[in-house]
């Protein structure tokens, strides 16, 4: 049937759905009517005899590419952009040029999102100092993350291709401006499976104002739906009508459950279609979350030292009490736990901005990666924190604002075989343009892939007669960061 039929990780080869495959295919009549068939009876097959067993679990553990060296992700997205410029990356020249217009050579070709790119220099607007024996640079905004710099490695060479926040966070997430393609958290559960049948292998946790990418961060694209993150609420039912109504209870629910799993398997042993069988995993999904998901909410068996390390008050939500959830969900078998926290986006008032943010979010961000690291878990766990692009060296407004700036940013990695204290990559001593080791969004992602036990360039998924992965076409592994 030479090239057209294919069939990649997570897609089964016994679930070839009629509808499903001429979706993606273009093949002449005879070849469409034999799919059809072969479909037919492989995925009858695939249920043991016509009429008889069960559907497969298209979330079942499978092998990586090579041996990974972190099985889980802690993805800490701080929405908005936060000033690199304030926080990781010290720049004494932009502090003697603070109150002058750039060198016109700076700006050749420059495009600034809001603002007019012949305005002023701003310096930073928070002292910074040395930490830990790798000697990173670390503002006076942020003293808990100091205080692990010697387990973090920074990347300050990060730039993308976006200068807005939702087609920023889009592309950071799923490597694309585009909608409609699978995040990073769905490719990372499509490649890996779930070691979770008690919770959604993909976990998705908010604090502060949402993304501006919305569902689209976090989303299954393409990819069957059961691959798409799963969103926890902060109060009441984790998850809406998680709770069951009044007088109707478990025995019939998990009987009309049986009836409706005995019904969608046989019509998976009819057509195949993917989507039924993701059908099955939803409804058994939610079932088993009505235990797990209060169990894991119920944070009364956290010892105090812990709630204090983290700064979570358990009645209070916020990013301190996601942090300490997300180690709850790795805990737990959960394969990719991301937060967001929508609070960065600073072109004003940018002092006591980022002082309410670093107040809100440093000391459980390095909480985490010590809680994670006290456990005997961090080597496996690769915990991410940044955010979709950077900040202009130039203001914004009158003298405290910064815009958009998307040649040069920070981001930080911990554990997950990433190296520990060291810092890759540098910008120019404005810190506006990648001076040293640029890092794309691409190839931060191709890294993550990598370290989760696969080659990006392999890891596809048929779509519309295309082969689709999420660093597009692009893509290096970031060697300089391995451990």
């Amino acid at each position: 049937m030479n090239c057209q039929m294919r069939f990649y990780r997570g897609q089964d080869p016994r679930l070839v759905a009629r509808r499903w495959f001429l979706g993606r295919c273009g093949v002449g009549l005879g070849t469409m009517a034999l799919a059809s068939l072969l479909g037919r009876d492989a995925a009858r097959a695939a249920a043991g005899t016509a009429g008889k067993g069960e559907a497969p679990d298209p979330l079942a553990p499978r092998p990586q590419h090579h041996a990974p060296r972190a099985t889980r992700v802690i993805y800490l997205f701080m929405a908005g952009a936060p000033s690199h410029l304030d926080l990781f990356d010290h720049k004494p020249t932009l502090a003697q040029w603070s109150g002058k217009l750039p060198p016109a050579e700076l700006l050749k070709d420059y495009r600034a999102a809001f603002i007019n790119p012949r305005s002023a220099l701003l310096g930073p607007r928070f002292q910074f100092a040395r930490h830990g024996a790798s000697g990173a640079d670390v503002s006076e905004l942020l003293p808990h993350i100091a205080s692990i710099a010697d387990d973090l490695c920074f990347v300050r060479s990060m730039h993308t291709d976006a200068v807005n926040h939702a087609p920023a966070q889009i592309l950071m997430l799923t490597g694309s401006t585009q909608f409609g393609r699978p995040s990073l958290g769905a490719w990372t559960l499509y490649g890996l499976g779930s070691e979770s049948d008690q919770l959604p292998g993909f976990t998705v946790l908010s604090s502060a104002n949402g993304t501006s990418g919305g569902a689209s961060n976090w989303g299954s694209g393409f990819l069957p739906t059961l691959y798409a993150g799963t969103p926890f609420r902060s109060t009441g039912d984790p998850i809406l009508y998680l709770s069951n109504p009044r007088g109707f209870d478990g025995a019939t629910q998990r009987a009309s459950l049986d009836a409706l799993r005995r019904l969608n398997e046989m019509a998976i042993a009819d057509a195949g279609d993917p989507e039924i069988a993701a059908r099955i995993q939803s409804f058994e999904m939610a079932y088993r979350l009505q235990s797990s998901a209060p169990e894991l909410m119920d944070l009364s068996p956290e010892p105090k030292h812990v709630l204090d390390l983290y700064g979570v008050d358990p009645a209070k939500p916020g990013f301190a009490r996601n942090c300490l959830l997300a180690r709850r969900l790795i805990e737990r078998g959960v394969r990719f736990v991301q937060l967001f926290h929508e609070a960065w986006d600073q072109h004003g008032d940018l002092k006591n901005g980022l002082k309410r943010n670093c107040r809100d979010t440093d000391q459980a961000s390095a909480a985490l990666v010590k809680d994670l690291k006290a456990r005997g878990l961090l080597d496996d766990t690769l915990v991410v924190w940044g955010g979709e692009f950077g900040r202009t060296p130039m203001v914004q407004g009158t003298d405290d604002g910064r815009d958009h700036h998307n040649r040069s940013y920070t981001v930080w990695l911990a554990g997950g075989g990433v190296k520990r204290g060291v810092t890759h990559g540098e910008t120019d001593e404005f810190g506006f343009n990648v001076a040293r080791d640029p890092v794309h969004v691409h190839d931060l992602n191709a890294t993550i892939l990598h370290l989760l036990g696969f080659d990006h360039t392999r890891l596809t998924y048929r779509f519309q007669g295309r082969d689709f992965r999420l660093t597009d076409v692009h893509g290096e592994v970031v060697k300089g960061i391995l451990a």
